[in-house]
């Protein structure tokens, strides 16, 4: 039922705002730095598995827009430059990390709350899911003008009822509002052969992302397979 609420929010929004992001409309852009020590179990996907630093382009946004700290779908969008395509990674608040909640969207009052990846990616030892959590001590905020540079979150890759920590993204400096508005982000060609989007939900996000692009007058990420 909530997804259905959203959808057809979205798409009040989209008849009224040409040019305009249709969901996440609110949101703010930083910096970020990804420090990776890596999946303790390894999973098969290089950004997951082997440890280092990559500097990243991170936004956090608000599904429909809301203002303030009034309930909204918190978005956590991360952008890991990979050589010759970007790698797009698209968190939003959900229920839990829980077999269950981990599918569901929630609500949220604050930026300090579980983020997941609702559907799963394919690696080449399985299907997982992504995660992220503020790192304890570190707290975001509530609202997009209270987000703190250098707040940090704990990214997590779930398979099964494990969850494994394999990184720390550390929030940097803000990006103008004009570098956000343009930021484009598609996780669907913006992936990799070993860490791709599956199930039915990535197969409209397919379509929806460059809709949502060329209705923005931005050009989409060319098809392809990813590398």
């Amino acid at each position: 039922m909530a997804g259905a609420g959203l959808t057809v929010a979205a798409g009040i929004r989209l008849a009224r705002s040409r040019h305009r992001r249709s969901l996440h409309p609110a949101g703010r852009s930083l910096t970020g730095t990804l420090d990776v020590w890596g999946c303790p179990d390894p999973v098969g996907s290089v950004l997951l598995d082997r440890a280092g630093q990559h500097p990243v382009t991170v936004r956090l946004s608000k599904g429909l827009g809301t203002r303030g700290s009034r309930p909204d779908v918190r978005g956590l969008a991360v952008r890991v430059p990979t050589p010759g395509r970007d790698l797009d990674l698209l968190l939003s608040t959900v229920a839990g990390r829980g077999r269950f909640g981990r599918h569901v969207p929630m609500p949220r009052r604050t930026f300090d709350t579980t983020y997941g990846s609702i559907a799963a990616y394919r690696t080449p030892t399985g299907l997982l899911h992504l995660a992220a959590a503020p790192d304890p001590g570190t707290p975001l905020g509530d609202s997009l003008s209270e987000i703190k540079p250098h707040a940090t979150l704990l990214l997590y890759a779930i398979r099964g009822g494990r969850s494994q920590p394999f990184a720390r993204l550390t929030l940097g400096t803000s990006l103008s509002p004009a570098a956000d508005e343009a930021l484009t982000f598609d996780p669907i060609r913006n992936s990799t052969e070993d860490l791709h989007p599956t199930g039915l939900l990535h197969g409209v996000r397919a379509l929806a992302y460059p809709a949502s692009q060329r209705w923005r007058g931005r050009t989409p990420v060319p098809p392809g397979r990813p590398h």
